[in-house]
């Protein structure tokens, strides 16, 4: 894994130019434009905000502020998270002109659709930033856990977008899947509630690695408290597992890439 790495940074011009142009095409014609980078996270708020009232009107409890304010934290790294995988999956066999024809890591152009993801979430953490000054919410000390948080849902997501993209290669279905679990996957993460509304389901909301993330972003950002560290730990370890699983499944079948494109 190590060469890996190595090769990647030697290649690291290659990796900018792909995700400059994965931005590019993303946004080329586009009437939109950048907006479209806070497009989706609103209409996922907005879908969140619905189910949380139906979910109020059951309860007798009104949606307040903080509520939306939560949900509106976390559908911005889950929506990163979706976008990553479904663009990552896709990443080898869109760019199969280029897996059969040159050599090159292939990591590269699963990196680089993550890295263009990436590029859409800090456009709307920017937004997500104004807002949040607006409804004057402050900051804790606990905000600092933030970046540590960041970095395990963005090896995690890579490290799944690595694995994915390889096992699409060779099996094609794959994608479909993968399409399934991410559209009914957001009903199984904490996104538009806490888990500890879930009771004892909390447990497996938890062991969700991204409802782990999720819920420790909420907690030192909206909630002002130390995240559960025990979780956050955990988070951690899987993250980092899951980057190094999916760089070696990936370096390891790489050499099989151009005949199974």
């Amino acid at each position: 894994m190590i060469q890996a790495l190595k090769e990647l940074i030697k290649y690291r011009d290659l990796f900018y130019m792909l995700t400059l142009r994965d931005i590019r095409i993303r946004y080329k014609q586009a009437a939109m434009g950048f907006l479209w980078a806070i497009f989706m996270p609103i209409v996922a708020v907005a879908a969140g905000i619905l189910i949380k009232q139906a979910m109020a009107a059951v309860s007798g409890h009104a949606v307040d502020l903080l509520s939306v304010v939560s949900i509106s934290v976390k559908v911005l790294p889950w929506t990163f998270f979706i976008s990553s995988i479904r663009f990552a999956v896709q990443s080898l066999v869109g760019n199969s002109n280029l897996v059969t024809k040159i050599y090159f890591p292939r990591a590269v152009l699963p990196l680089a659709s993550v890295a263009a993801c990436l590029f859409d979430l800090a456009i709307s953490v920017l937004v997500l930033l104004v807002i949040l000054c607006f409804v004057h919410l402050g900051v804790s000390i606990y905000i600092l856990w933030t970046p540590l948080i960041l970095l395990f849902l963005i090896l995690f997501t890579t490290g799944l977008g690595l694995l994915l993209a390889a096992a699409n290669l060779f099996f094609r279905d794959v994608k479909y899947i993968v399409e399934i679990i991410l559209m009914f996957g957001i009903f199984f993460t904490p996104v538009f509630y806490d888990a500890n509304t879930m009771g004892r389901l909390r447990i497996f909301m938890l062991l969700n690695p991204m409802g782990s993330i999720l819920e420790a972003l909420n907690q030192s950002i909206v909630l002002k408290q130390m995240p559960d560290l025990h979780w956050l730990t955990y988070a951690g370890v899987v993250s980092v597992g899951m980057f190094c699983v999916g760089m070696l499944v990936f370096h390891s079948k790489e050499q099989l890439f151009a005949e199974n494109i």
